[in-house]
């Protein structure tokens, strides 16, 4: 069996071994059971035999006379299943039960020592079924006596009945025990498998941010595991540790030389050179928004800080401070409608280059006001960004979010910080959309809120 549920698996495999083992244990029991009752049936037939013989006299001709017959009436009824008779060695002459009729039983030819008991089985009558027949040799009359085989036989049929009967008393007993015992293997399965639901609820806690490592108290067969994946997940900090570190130093290492780049540019401007100036100042600017883009993807992924809040009001105010000292920005009104206890379940560094992008591009295209709002619920906040600019048509929306495209191809540089926006949103695992302000456009963060971890 491949794949599937573990749970169903010990179940199956729990109800397999139940089944089996009951079905060995109904067979062995009834096997018992039969046994048992073939020792009582010899004893029975032991006692008819000692009732049997205390009733053999011999008359006063030297014949043999049953004075006292045994009591029971299968006896007296014909072919009842119970039967005796007692055969002579010397004369061969023959008395019989009346339950025998015109029959008699057909003995095994074998030395039956004086006294001796002996326990055979032969053929039933017109050998239908078997006879469990008990005969034994005695003497009777003075010192030269006569011996005599006295034998008493039943029915296999009455073990057989009894057998039978006990074996349907049996099946439903067996049957009970078996959902007793599954139910019983269900609750251990349960049991057993907690610890790995807790296990996979620290995984899912720390896949979604609640948690760094897996903290859950599991018994000691697990905790090899969950040593392995918290090991895993240091190594796997400690290279997005690094991951970051090396961004920023690229960032830091190419800043000086776009800052020379950028003197240069000035530089051919001032010569007239526009045409050369123009073509490596637009290399110069795609080489910083790429780097600037892979430093915040480097930062946010993926998401480093479990539990962080941020404050948006305040984010927002340090944001909108900056861009208002821009050419462009010293021209249009801001409106923040965030209130003082509004928060984010974002890093202060990743809510500012959220916001930090979506400000400036709000900046860029809109004609008198940008309005930055905020609000949130124990499950979700929402950050919008509007601008009452042209906006972005419906179908270059997708285009403008999408990873890789180059800005000139967004037009106006309004596409690569919407791309770092989203990147850094689905990090967190949120979910970053654009709509038609009317006019301008609206752009709408929602970042999902995650409760406390309880593990019990």
């Amino acid at each position: 069996m491949r794949g599937g549920s573990i749970r169903l698996r010990l179940l199956f495999a729990a109800a397999i071994s139940v089944v089996a083992a009951l079905a060995i244990a109904g067979v062995g029991l009834t096997y018992l059971f039969e046994r048992h009752v073939e020792r009582r049936v010899q004893v029975e037939l032991e006692t008819h035999m000692r009732q049997l013989i205390a009733g053999l006299t011999l008359g006063p001709d030297g014949s043999l006379a049953v004075v006292d017959s045994p009591t029971d009436p299968r006896f007296a009824t014909p072919l009842s299943g119970l039967y005796w008779q007692v055969e002579a060695f010397a004369a061969g002459t023959l008395t019989r039960s009346r339950s025998l009729w015109d029959r008699t039983l057909d003995l095994p030819k074998d030395n039956v020592a004086d006294g001796a008991l002996h326990v055979h089985e032969i053929a039933g009558f017109n050998g239908v079924g078997t006879l469990v027949v008990l005969e034994r040799r005695i003497s009777i009359g003075d010192g030269a006596g006569r011996s005599y085989l006295v034998v008493v036989a039943i029915n296999h049929r009455e073990v057989e009945a009894a057998t039978r009967d006990f074996a349907f008393d049996l099946v439903p007993s067996l049957a009970l025990l078996a959902a007793v015992l599954v139910l019983a293997a269900f609750a251990q399965v349960v049991v057993g498998l907690r610890p790995l639901e807790r296990l996979r609820n620290g995984l899912r806690a720390v896949v979604a941010g609640r948690a760094s490592r897996l903290v859950a108290d599991v018994p000691q067969e697990v905790r090899p595991l969950v040593d392995e994946i918290n090991h895993l997940l240091d190594g796997q900090e400690k290279a997005l540790i690094r991951a970051r570190t090396a961004a920023a130093d690229l960032a830091h290492g190419l800043k000086t030389p776009l800052q020379v780049l950028a003197a240069d540019i000035r530089t051919l401007h001032d010569k007239g050179e526009e045409t050369l100036a123009g073509g490596i100042g637009e290399v110069a600017e795609t080489i910083r928004r790429h780097v600037e883009r892979e430093l915040a993807r480097a930062r946010a992924a993926p998401a480093i800080a479990a539990a962080a809040e941020s404050n948006v009001a305040t984010v927002a105010e340090s944001v909108i401070g900056v861009v208002k000292r821009t050419p462009k920005g010293e021209s249009l009104a801001f409106r923040l409608d965030v209130g003082r206890d509004v928060t984010a379940p974002l890093d202060s560094g990743d809510l500012a280059e959220i916001l930090g992008n979506l400000v400036e591009n709000a900046s860029r295209f809109a004609r008198t006001k940008v309005v930055v709002a905020a609000s949130g619920t124990t499950e979700r906040a929402t950050i919008t960004v509007a601008d009452d600019g042209q906006g972005i048509a419906a179908e270059q929306r997708a285009t403008a979010l999408s990873r890789g495209t180059r800005l000139d191809l967004r037009g106006g540089g309004a596409g690569l910080g919407l791309a770092i926006v989203a990147d850094i949103v689905e990090a967190y695992g949120g979910t970053f959309v654009l709509e038609d302000a009317d006019p301008g456009l609206l752009c709408i963060v929602t970042v999902p809120r995650h409760s406390p971890l309880t593990i019990r």
